[in-house]
């Protein structure tokens, strides 16, 4: 196969019906049969999203001359007998306001390359050159990517950017319009922020500032000898797009940047005294998605080596790879400066709150979580708190649990960071250079001793392999710390989640072995009234009603299901201890906070 550069066109050409025109130029195709696929989901979220349903139209030509695709699956199409330079038109439909497909308007156009490129099957490895054209109804705007600029770029583009190769081609989110745009430098390394959606005042000197202490915390972490960015082995600047929205929320990793979403009202304005109460999980997010440029996109599990883009990659490995890097979030952000101790363990409890709020995670083990991630995690019902158990937050205590079982039983000596970059140092740092491989299953045992001479395999078949809480009370105490149970409601409740439907409460989830689940209520009944007395759902009356109870009484809940007015005699619950509360013991302050 002779060596050549892919050509991909991308022509933003109808902003109000949200439509992307592509052209892909393969010169030397397969001449018996060149195939191309798009990818069926994205790495980092972990979904058959078929994004080829977002393909409106697809037509080629082979030297010159029009030629009929034939579909092989719903992602796939070959060529056959095209000795010449074969070119594919194709439009995309991009209206997907998140962070993993394509969402482009008169106002931006961003996108991912998993739902652009198409690739040419046994070319993967040539490069590729991506021209984007101006939309039609503006020349102002400009390009946001960490894909590489083109030093010789053809006039009249809008840009032109270069990848060697196809993995590397989906990898770099592109951002086109008019942003917000701020730039820093951590440890020599440029970043750059840029925001999309509507922001008056938005405080962007506030965000770079706090955004570089995660940043430069995090490189001094895994390269505390050079301070050398990981990102820099295939970029030359780390780039964090953050779209803002009404209330939508969302992280996705890439290699040298990360596509964000998260609700204006929790972002800091100009002028501000006091930040809004979500700053801080917009920065665990921030966190979050840049400590990935380590623990995912370069330590990777041996299934995703490589991605196999058409199908699922199944891998029980993803409370190490989700849940260790929901450890790290908030940690980094405490290392940073940014948290206090105290505001840092009202984080960790909220963990602990989200996992012991669910029953299933006395049925699902977090190696099957990890597993079941397309099929389950993914796929949430009303039942998933009794049935499912979150590689993300159990996964990070059970890095809390390991990383004070490797201190205490080292005496201080070792900790889950030199598992990390024991992790770094042999599987991710030179990844992309072709001397990474990925991390097999039952390895990380190894990689734990041979880093800190401490044996876990017992914590981990016990925390990861079944189905059992992490004896966190005992491991905090040994550490000088205590915790304390204690719940947020002062009445008897029916233990329910309830969501407000067209002036009406409805039951959104009904909590396994409760008092709802033992009377025969069930999710989406419409909870029209409770011991006679009408809630129009109204949470004050509905505390009132129960205030006016104990537990053990029992009252009739009304409700409409499919339409059919129903009763059902409910035994109030007693309050639920779910309220933890960390704190370092009055007659002890630990030597070094944890962990």
């Amino acid at each position: 196969m002779q060596q050549q550069t892919l050509l991909y066109v991308i022509d933003p050409f109808d902003p109000a019906g949200h439509r992307i025109r592509v052209t892909m130029q393969i010169a030397h195709p397969d001449p018996q049969c060149q195939a191309v696929s798009l990818p069926a989901w994205i790495p980092g979220s972990y979904l058959i999203r078929d994004f080829s349903k977002n393909i409106e139209t697809l037509k080629a030509t082979c030297a010159g001359k029009s030629v009929a695709p034939k579909q092989v699956d719903s992602h796939s199409w070959v060529f056959e007998n095209c000795k010449g330079k074969l070119s594919i038109e194709y439009v995309i439909y991009a209206w997907d306001a998140s962070v993993r497909s394509a969402h482009f308007d008169d106002s931006h156009c961003f996108f991912n390359g998993t739902s652009l490129f198409l690739k040419a099957h046994g070319l993967e490895h040539m490069p590729s050159r991506v021209d984007i054209l101006h939309p039609p109804h503006t020349r102002k705007w400009h390009v946001y990517t960490s894909m590489a600029n083109n030093p010789k770029p053809a006039k009249g583009l809008l840009a032109s950017l270069l990848a060697p190769n196809y993995d590397d081609l989906i990898d770099h989110p592109v951002e086109i319009g008019t942003p917000q745009v701020i730039s820093f430098e951590a440890h020599g390394a440029l970043h750059e922020f840029v925001i999309t959606g509507h922001y008056p005042n938005l405080d962007l000197e506030r965000i770079a500032q706090d955004t570089r202490k995660i940043c430069e915390t995090q490189i001094a972490f895994f390269e505390p000898e050079t301070l050398r960015a990981a990102f820099l082995d295939c970029a030359t600047k780390y780039v964090f797009m953050l779209t803002v929205t009404h209330n939508g929320y969302g992280g996705l990793e890439h290699r040298a940047s990360t596509a964000l979403m998260y609700p204006r009202r929790d972002l800091p304005v100009i002028g501000q005294e006091t930040v809004p109460a979500g700053y801080t999980d917009f920065l665990g997010l921030v966190s979050h998605e840049y400590f990935h440029t380590w623990n995912v996109k370069r330590i990777k599990p041996a299934e995703f080596v490589p991605y196999p883009l058409d199908r699922p990659a199944f891998t029980t490995q993803l409370w190490i790879f989700e849940g260790f890097t929901s450890y790290y979030d908030d940690l980094m952000l405490f290392r940073s400066g940014i948290l206090s101790l105290q505001d840092y363990l009202k984080q960790v409890c909220k963990g602990i709150n989200q996992v012991h709020a669910g029953s299933g995670r006395f049925k699902q083990s977090l190696a099957q979580s990890s597993f079941d991630a397309w099929t389950k995690y993914y796929k949430q019902d009303e039942n998933a708190p009794n049935a499912i158990v979150s590689y993300y937050t159990k996964g990070a205590l059970v890095a809390l649990g390991l990383d004070l079982v490797i201190r205490q039983k080292s005496q201080g000596r070792y900790s889950l960071d030199d598992v990390m970059r024991t992790l770094w140092q042999e599987y991710g740092r030179n990844f992309y250079q072709g001397a990474g491989r990925g991390l097999q299953e039952y390895e990380i045992r190894d990689v734990i001793l041979r880093s800190t001479g401490v044996d876990v395999s017992e914590e981990i078949e016990h925390w990861v392999y079944q189905a059992n809480d992490v004896p966190l009370a005992g491991l905090l105490d040994r550490a000088g710390y205590e915790m304390h149970w204690s719940s947020s409601d002062k009445h008897p409740g029916l233990d329910i989640t309830l969501k407000t439907q067209d002036g009406q409460f409805v039951i959104r989830q009904v909590h396994e072995s409760g008092a709802a689940h033992k009377a025969g209520l069930s999710a989406h009944d419409k909870l029209i009234a409770l011991a006679g007395m009408e809630l129009a759902a109204d949470q004050e009356t509905l505390k009132r009603v129960l205030a006016m109870h104990q537990p053990g009484d029992t009252v009739t809940a009304h409700v409409f299901r499919d339409g059919v007015l129903r009763s059902f005699d409910v035994r109030l619950s007693a309050p639920r201890l779910n309220q933890c509360r960390i704190e370092p013991k009055q007659e002890q302050q630990p030597l070094k906070p944890v962990p």
